[in-house]
């Protein structure tokens, strides 16, 4: 095994580790968000508004389908993180192994099954007429591209479980930078409107998720498996389902929260649509850092549960909210001074109202950021020990949040209404994530505490003689 290769986040500074692991992840999450922006300011600048919300359109469920992927992959690959904390190699090498093929499985049933639905999913979230042809055309290429989201999606999980999170990173910006140029070639040149886009993402993500397999397969002899740590495993499966269906449902059920929002923002028209998607894609990029937080926290806490270091989680939770906090006053500075600005790159200055709705939306989600913080790095973290139900319940808590915006305040208050639906969102999760991680860190100091006071009791006679004795020399009995 390459030293190099891998990292023990359970030895060293919490906050050194969680930091180290952190930049490069973020860095990673950037590169992705950048080229999800490049669509959106190509599709604007070169398609017109129109387009432009015709992508938006299909925001929330792009994410109830392709959150559902990342999250089995990310729940998949958590007991790698485990298996390398409790360093038992074969176990982790047979818990990758079957965790591609649970994502093998998923993409060919998931990828059938959304592409047939499409179209009436559209329809059933009210997609104005103007541009429901237009966000066909987008999401159903985004949904055929489903397992190159799996492939990518769960090499790259393991890599960073295995404390690793800089090679992701390289291939994202070799993805990014594909894609940039795929959008110019298949929007610009080859005239294929909003499916050029959807075209480029996919193959960009292919070639990243093939290119990060090879690697990984290379690099990391700790993954060298023999025929039967590779072969199906019927029960290892079911546990990996165990802990990514959750995760994947935590991200879907929080996704419908944010369709129903979707549903009442089609209502009030093509031009709050395309406010909502350029501000959506704006503040996506500036939140890559909170999720980098929640990735981290998940492998920090993975490693650390499986070593049995109780005493870090709480240590590294502390820096990795410090840390967003710090983030989250900077991003809300940026956006107030160089908000409309960056706005400017998805519509022209002439659009003065969209451009105002814009501007709304950033400041009132930045205004809420560091709530957010505590929504990522909780919730990962009590993943990452093993309590992917508990994400899911936040994640209902979510969903209930965002819907009750949408049905209730959105047709009374209009635009202004979405800006906050987010930030009830996030307030409606922590009040469920804060007392669930206090009630499990407590449960298992409780259940660790039992175990170090049995193991004590259960000594040989020989050694707890030696133990007595030495205490009688010690205190002078």
């Amino acid at each position: 095994m390459k030293e190099n290769a891998v990292k023990d986040m359970t030895t060293g500074s919490p906050a050194k580790l969680v930091c180290g692991f952190f930049v490069p992840l973020v860095f990673g999450l950037l590169f992705q968000q950048l080229y999800n922006m490049v669509d959106t300011i190509i599709v604007g600048k070169y398609l017109g508004v129109s387009a432009l919300a015709s992508v938006g359109s299909t925001g929330s469920i792009n994410f109830m389908i392709i959150g559902f992927c990342i999250g089995v992959c990310n729940g998949a690959t958590i007991p790698v993180a485990q298996k390398f904390g409790e360093k038992n190699f074969v176990q982790l090498r047979k818990v990758a192994a079957n965790g591609a093929w649970l994502a093998a499985g998923s993409a060919l049933v998931m990828t059938t099954a959304v592409c047939i639905l499409c179209r009436q999913i559209l329809m059933w979230m009210n997609t104005p007429e103007d541009i429901i042809d237009g966000a066909y055309a987008y999401i159903f290429v985004i949904f055929l591209g489903i397992p190159a989201t799996y492939l990518y999606n769960m090499v790259s999980g393991i890599i960073r479980s295995l404390g690793d999170s800089r090679t992701p990173l390289y291939f994202l910006i070799m993805s990014s930078v594909l894609n940039v140029a795929l959008d110019l070639f298949t929007i610009v040149v080859l005239k294929m409107g909003v499916a050029g886009a959807a075209w480029a993402t996919v193959l960009s993500q292919a070639v990243s998720g093939i290119a990060c397999l090879v690697f990984m397969i290379r690099r990391f002899e700790i993954l060298k498996m023999t025929r039967e740590e590779a072969a199906p495993d019927i029960q290892i499966i079911k546990y990996l389902c165990g802990i990514g269906i959750p995760m994947g449902l935590q991200y879907s059920i929080t996704a419908i929260g944010s369709m129903v929002l979707q549903v009442a923002v089609n209502g009030l028209g093509s031009m709050s649509v395309a406010a909502m998607t350029a501000a959506t894609k704006i503040s996506m990029f500036f939140c890559c850092p909170f999720d980098a937080l929640g990735s981290t926290m998940a492998t920090y806490a993975g490693q650390n549960i499986g070593a049995k270091r109780l005493d870090r989680i709480g240590e590294g939770l502390k820096d990795a909210v410090l840390m967003g906090t710090v983030y989250s006053l900077l991003a809300l500075a940026v956006l107030y001074c160089f908000g409309d600005d960056i706005a400017l790159l998805f519509l022209d200055a002439d659009q003065v109202q969209i451009l105002g709705q814009v501007r709304q939306y950033l400041l009132v989600n930045a205004a809420f950021y560091i709530p957010l913080v505590l929504v990522n790095a909780v919730r990962f973290l009590i993943q990452g020990m093993g309590y992917s139900k508990r994400a899911v319940l936040a994640g209902v808590c979510e969903m209930a949040a965002r819907a009750g915006v949408g049905f209730l305040l959105v047709p009374y208050f209009g635009y202004t209404a979405v800006c906050f639906a987010s930030p009830c969102a996030w307030i409606a999760a922590d009040l469920f994530l804060v007392p669930s991680y206090l009630a499990i860190m407590k449960k298992l100091g409780k259940e660790q505490q039992m175990q170090q006071t049995e193991a004590v009791l259960t000594e040989k006679p020989g050694k707890m003689s030696q133990r007595k004795h030495r205490a009688r020399i010690r205190y002078g009995a």
